[in-house]
């Protein structure tokens, strides 16, 4: 970004010489000053003036943002009328997602983020923004320490049944790695808002320090004095787990009084009894119980669709299938103002500046100490061959001339630096045969997963982030953290195929279906028919994950 130019192109005609101003303005001096050439310096300027005015009332406009922003301020049109100026800023609620009335200083993202991408071409439904609307409201009524809040759990501690009350509550517990839980708290609060329970976070060891609170004036974070907080003790033979519960037929005696809290476990090893969950019967008795407790690691939202109760409501939320975590995402997870300058410090030193952006998220499930060859040599086969990036002449290793040449910036992430390494060190000692300059930069190589430290994790959110600001995007199979970026960015990206034997699969990637991250343990059950059925050929809608074959995954309304 020029930071020069706008002012540049708006002070030069003050800036004009006297005798310049003179003969342009014409006229006699009169006391010393010439009334038709200050009336028209003064007609020049004012525009600038009240430009500046703007700019210094609001302390927002600093850095980057205030370069952005003026850009947004003093554009022309590109298409139509050429000559009419553009005087709105950037759509910073993002098409109605996001409340306006929050103190911006106390997170920058929420607001600043729609400065650094592209207007999303997918637009939410009213009916998604009316539904937000009213939640907030819920939350705000029935948040931590509200009067029904504290009516509930005290009725908790005592452990006495609780009668049906308007607040009832779904507690989200912090669990694995980041991409999993960003993706499982999206799919969480899509549960809760179908079933008007009250979304609670626990904040587990970082999520107060990763993200925003999204709801305005309440928290969404679990109360630490919550009575039922020994989350690590809650698995399958918890007492209280639903699973457990039908599968000792608990549930099925008629004096059974419903518990005042139940466990869900929707973990990647859940059995038959908890997969349940997803059948409308079992959901009729959970829709009873005034606290859930739900632990999950999949992103089991494509599941919801094949519930029939909710079909309805879903297929008014989102028009576009494809859209869920695109939208609560964007709408959920702010980051925080310290992960907020990881983010923008680093699009400003390295990407702002680019014609085109290109992400690379690599995630390697071999063992052993990478980087290994055969894994760069398919992120190189993808990009060339999908022309991502360009081919290098070997021949003629002669620089371009100077001039307009087009520069592309790759944001790699891994946690091995070897593959910027070599693809960096590539561009640097052969010129790229369309001219086009390449720069290659990968923000951290933290060399192995670290999920439980503070630090590892700011910056893990930050690579997310970053990699959804990129035009076009490269991602590994599997990888949830891909599933992050791809979603927020509103990106199809080319996925990276899982490689065998070490060798470079044929064809090396290929074109996802849509943008939304895959379930990678959904169930395979009819709930009607109580017998096994394929889940990924029950609506179109809902189809098999193309980088893996039992996931599922949702996609846009004109791919089937």
């Amino acid at each position: 970004m020029d930071m020069k130019r706008p002012r540049k192109q708006l002070l030069s005609p003050a800036s004009d010489s006297k005798t310049d101003s003179i003969s342009r303005f014409g006229g006699e001096k009169k006391n010393g000053f010439n009334k038709v050439r200050s009336m028209g310096i003064l007609v020049m300027i004012l525009p600038v003036l009240v430009l500046i005015s703007v700019v210094y009332r609001n302390p927002r406009f600093s850095g980057f943002v205030h370069a952005r922003e003026l850009e947004v301020f003093t554009n022309k049109v590109s298409e139509g009328d050429s000559t009419k100026p553009v005087t709105e800023q950037k759509d910073k609620l993002l098409g109605g997602l996001l409340s306006a009335g929050f103190d911006e200083e106390s997170c920058r993202s929420r607001y600043e983020s729609a400065l650094y991408r592209t207007t999303s071409p997918h637009k939410p439904s009213t009916y998604l923004l009316d539904r937000l609307r009213s939640y907030e409201a819920l939350h705000k009524r029935c948040g931590p320490y509200t009067e029904s809040y504290n009516k509930t759990v005290e009725k908790l501690r005592s452990g006495h049944a609780i009668e049906p009350t308007d607040c009832n509550y779904l507690v989200w517990v912090a669990f694995s790695g980041l991409g999993n839980r960003i993706l499982t708290l999206a799919s969480a609060f899509l549960y809760a808002l179908l079933t008007n329970r009250v979304l609670l976070v626990d904040r587990g060891k970082d999520m107060a320090d990763l993200f925003c609170e999204p709801f305005p004036e309440m928290s969404w974070l679990l109360p630490l004095d919550f009575p039922l907080n020994q989350f690590d003790s809650y698995d399958q033979k918890f007492p209280q787990c639903y699973g457990n519960m039908v599968k000792k037929k608990i549930l099925n005696k008629p004096k059974t009084s419903l518990t005042p809290f139940m466990y869900l476990h929707l973990v990647h090893d859940y059995d038959d009894h908890d997969k349940l969950f997803f059948c409308d019967q079992d959901q009729a008795l959970l829709q009873k119980v005034p606290w859930l407790i739900m632990k999950t690691d999949n992103y089991f939202a494509p599941s919801l669709f094949l519930i029939h109760s909710f079909e309805e409501e879903l297929s008014n939320l989102f028009p576009d299938k494809g859209t869920v975590f695109h939208h609560l995402g964007r709408y959920l997870f702010h980051p925080s103002n310290p992960v907020w300058g990881l983010i923008t410090r680093y699009y400003q030193a390295y990407l702002a500046n680019a014609d085109e952006r290109l992400g690379i998220q690599v995630r390697v499930f071999d063992t052993g100490a990478g980087p290994f060859q055969h894994v760069l040599d398919q992120i190189l086969a993808c990009a060339l061959k999908e022309k991502l990036l360009p081919e290098v002449n070997k021949r003629e290793p002669i620089s371009y001339p100077t001039g307009d040449r087009k520069s592309k910036a790759v944001l790699l992430t891994s946690l091995s630096a070897g593959y910027s390494d070599n693809i960096r060190d590539m561009y640097w000692e052969y010129p790229a045969v369309n001219g086009e300059v390449i720069s290659v930069y990968q923000p951290s190589h933290e060399e192995y997963q670290q999920t439980e430290k503070k630090n590892h994790n700011r910056k893990a959110l930050a690579e997310m982030y970053l990699l959804s600001l990129t035009d076009k995007l490269i991602t590994s199979s599997w990888s949830t953290f891909g599933y992050v970026a791809q979603s927020l960015g509103g990106l199809t990206p080319w996925i990276l195929t899982k490689p065998e034997n070490k060798t470079v699969p044929d064809p090396p990637c290929f074109r996802d279906m849509s943008m939304e991250p895959c379930f990678h343990a959904p169930p395979f059950y009819d709930c009607k028919a109580k017998t096994g059925t394929d889940t990924g050929a029950i609506v179109p809608h809902v189809r098999h994950c193309a980088d893996m074959s039992w996931g599922l995954k949702l996609v846009e309304k004109n791919e089937f």
